[in-house]
């Protein structure tokens, strides 16, 4: 694909070129044709014969057009686009003005990449190459979204290097030991020990793969979801590991419809991260509470408990992936320190957001908050 743009941004050039150094075009009707950038084109409009103006606007690249003395004579649609329009894009027009000028000082061809901050933020390529006659060309590919799906891959495998690393530690360690030992009682200890870390790992792995997907921005399959079913759905996939930590839920939703449009698997996984954060967290005899309610323009989803809380110095980054409010604890409950990441995804992908009120020692109440107008049908 990357070829087959260059060819044509190096014809569609070569082309239009070759008119200014036939004498097709005088400087004058050069200026005339960067003034009417600003006015859409028409291959209806054009004269008869090719008009590489318009095979230049239709390529999804920028592309800038220089004479010998640095001298901008043409930009297409897309580099119009790009520079000049905020101050950031000075920072895009500086680049392009300075990689022209050193290509005409030492022939050679200029790129330099950019990362622009936003928001929002992006990543562009500038090259430059000299053409015939000395004109330069400069052409502007925005890589955003695939430097944005490179971080994702990038931060995947790290990710998975660094949660994998334990359990498969652990695994080794304990296989080792395991080996040459008689005593039936220590091989049922480390057996059982050997399969938790197995399940641990199996948990990180589904979790990393979730997350994933979702950062991806993969198409939301997109249905009418009654949200009490769900939410009742959810509670029963966590009874049993409530009941068997001691910990009650209690659900409160009307006989109202809640009905909103979405991607039933991603809603479902977030509000099952939530309560079995809140069951992992919670003491014996404590309660969840699941509430489903609407506010004004809003449907939100409450899950509450009674458990350790959430120190204030910790609130802004619970939401980070593998982020561990207390490490020792998480371990030990088995979480990945990815369900908080997920849900948050989750919800940017819906619309919605989530939010956190914490009382350290008292408990936690995380809200799950939809816009009302996506679908709900009442």
């Amino acid at each position: 694909m990357a070829f087959v743009l260059g060819a044509m941004v190096a014809a569609a050039a070569a082309s239009l070129l070759g008119a200014l150094v036939r004498g097709r075009r005088s400087r004058a009707t050069v200026g005339s044709v960067v003034a009417a950038q600003e006015a859409p084109a028409n291959a209806a409009d054009t004269p008869s014969g090719p008009d590489y103006e318009v095979v230049l606007n239709a390529l999804p690249l920028g592309v800038v057009l220089a004479t010998a003395d640095g001298t901008v004579i043409f930009r297409n649609r897309v580099a119009v686009s790009v520079v000049g329009l905020r101050h950031v894009d000075l920072l895009v027009d500086a680049a392009v003005d300075r990689l022209i000028r050193q290509t005409l000082d030492t022939g050679e061809a200029k790129t330099e990449r950019l990362e622009l901050f936003g928001p929002p933020p992006r990543v562009l390529i500038v090259s430059t190459v000299e053409l015939v006659a000395r004109f330069c060309l400069a052409v502007i590919e925005d890589i955003s979204e695939r430097s944005r799906i490179d971080s994702v891959r990038t931060d995947f495998v790290a990710n998975i290097s660094h949660e994998l690393k334990t359990p498969v530690g652990a695994l080794s360690l304990l296989a080792e030991t395991l080996q040459g030992e008689t005593d039936p009682a220590v091989i049922a200890q480390l057996s059982s020990q050997m399969i938790k870390e197995a399940h641990r790992m199996s948990d990180t792995i589904d979790d990393l793969l979730e997350l994933s997907k979702i950062e991806l921005d993969a198409p939301l399959r997109q249905n009418n979801i009654d949200l009490a079913a769900l939410v009742r759905e959810a509670v029963e996939r966590h009874s049993r590991a409530a009941a068997a930590n001691g910990v009650t839920i209690a659900t409160e939703v009307s006989d109202s419809r809640f009905v909103v449009t979405g991607d039933r698997t991603q809603l479902l996984s977030a509000v099952s991260n939530l309560i079995d954060n809140a069951i992992k967290y919670s003491e014996p005899e404590d309660t969840v509470s699941v509430r489903l309610y609407r506010e004004p323009g809003k449907i939100v989803i409450a899950v509450d408990d009674e458990g350790i809380g959430i120190p204030p110095a910790d609130l802004d980054r619970i939401f980070e992936r593998f982020y561990r409010v207390d490490k020792a604890r998480g371990r030990g409950t088995g979480g990945t320190g990815l369900g908080l990441s997920i849900v948050r995804h989750i919800m940017a992908n819906h619309g919605g957001e989530v939010n956190v009120a914490s009382q350290e020692g008292e408990g936690s109440s995380f809200r799950l908050i939809l816009p009302m107008q996506i679908g709900d049908n009442q």
